[in-house]
């Protein structure tokens, strides 16, 4: 007897992540088949032998045989002293152990935000490209995603007129990813003082994605969002896994700030719900304090003459070297989102294209309409590769689109 097929969720036809998605699964599909692959899809350190620093992993070590019980719901004390101190020195305003939430990742304490803060209808401004987490979360917790647009023309900066506009009275809350990901964008801030008046006036909760903050190069600044928002309810998100390089640990915070009336019905809820799932991953808690307390180790990858700077650098320089392809050169994060122009942009299909790249160059990339984007000429790379490898990623890169370019200009002939 045959059954039938189990319904699921229908509203998970409305949810993308390519990053991980139908590519990521063909190229496991041909590592099978022995083909080596170069797989830039995701921001990963440990996958290109970066590690978290020794004295990280030390201080979890030290500290292995206390890792057995439960935890508070919102985090070991310690830890979230050390993130409360950490936003205090920024400036930011009422930052205290009592708001601030250990999670299993940043990714986790995403949906659960969103979770505490939706209702069925109620709409977020996300950037257009984001991290499709934040459209997906959104999406499954029954909100509506409106999507801000950040253009290449325009640095990828977000323009605060447009986020205005689309404001509605259905709208809950701003997301800003700042470094952004995938455009490696950096707000400035005056763009984001008017994107918090405009939350200001019409009493949205900020939403700040700042995994990457510590992530810039020559001379780029990044500014924290919750200092500027002052008494306005305003979410910080952070992590060890990107700046420290230990993805692997899922160990995201966020931090509640501002009027703490204004916020509280939103802290309880999130308290609420991280009871529900009891505690985050223990023992990679151990190395928060560390990690804010220590020596500031990204910067000597980010600088000139470190790594992070040199594959930057070479994505620059071969984009700058093609016909093909414009970048708006990132100032922060872990990756570059080049546009294809050109006779080699004619009837382009991103998705296409990277499937033509790991069938054919053995390279794997994200197309950029995973980034919830309505056009479909970017793609997305990681910096994370040692600059050679980059370099031979894009003369791969190069090769493709030279032939998509003189199959156009043979067809026009």
């Amino acid at each position: 007897m045959s059954l039938p097929p189990l319904k699921t969720r229908e509203r998970l036809s409305e949810v993308r992540y390519e990053i991980r998605g139908e590519l990521a699964r063909r190229a496991r599909e041909l590592e099978a088949q022995g083909r080596q692959l170069i797989k830039l899809n995701i921001g990963n350190p440990g996958a290109f032998g970066f590690r978290a620093p020794e004295h990280l992993q030390r201080a979890i070590a030290d500290r292995i045989d206390r890792t057995d019980p439960y935890t508070h719901q919102q985090g070991l004390p310690a830890a979230r002293e050390a993130i409360a101190a950490h936003h205090k020195r920024r400036g930011t305003p009422n930052a205290s152990p009592e708001r601030v939430f250990v999670g299993n990742g940043v990714s986790e304490l995403i949906d659960l935000s969103l979770r505490a803060l939706l209702d069925p209808g109620d709409e977020v401004l996300v950037p257009s490209p984001d991290y499709p987490l934040w459209t997906a979360a959104t999406i499954l917790n029954d909100g509506r995603p409106v999507h801000y647009r950040c253009r290449a023309e325009d640095g990828f900066v977000p323009d605060p007129d447009e986020i205005a506009a689309l404001v509605t009275p259905r709208t809950r809350a701003i997301v800003l990813i700042n470094p952004n990901n995938p455009t490696g964008a950096s707000y400035p801030r005056a763009v984001l003082e008017r994107i918090v008046a405009i939350a200001a006036r019409h009493g949205l909760l900020l939403m700040a994605d700042e995994i990457y903050d510590g992530i810039l190069y020559d001379g780029a600044r990044f500014e924290s969002l919750a200092p500027l928002a002052g008494e306005l309810p305003c979410l910080s998100f952070g992590g060890l896994s990107k700046v420290h390089r230990a993805c692997g640990w899922r160990v995201g915070w966020a931090v509640l700030s501002g009027d703490p009336l204004a916020s509280g019905g939103l802290h309880h809820a999130m308290d609420l719900l991280g009871a529900l799932r009891l505690c985050a991953n223990v023992p990679g808690q151990f190395a928060i304090e560390a990690a804010l307390q220590g020596d500031a180790t990204i910067e000597a990858l980010t600088a000139p003459g470190g790594r992070l700077h040199a594959t930057r650098a070479a994505l620059v320089e071969a984009c700058a070297a093609s016909e093909h392809l414009d970048l708006v050169t990132p100032q922060g994060a872990l990756y570059g989102f080049p546009d294809v122009v050109g006779p080699a942009a004619d009837g382009f299909d991103d998705h296409a294209f990277a499937l033509e790249m790991l069938e054919c160059e053995d390279v794997l990339i994200v197309p950029g309409s995973s980034f919830n984007v309505p056009y479909r000429h970017h793609f997305r790379v990681t910096l994370l590769p040692e600059a050679p490898v980059l370099r031979e990623v894009f003369a791969r890169v190069d090769r493709v689109l030279a032939r998509r370019a003189g199959a156009a200009k043979r067809a026009v002939a």
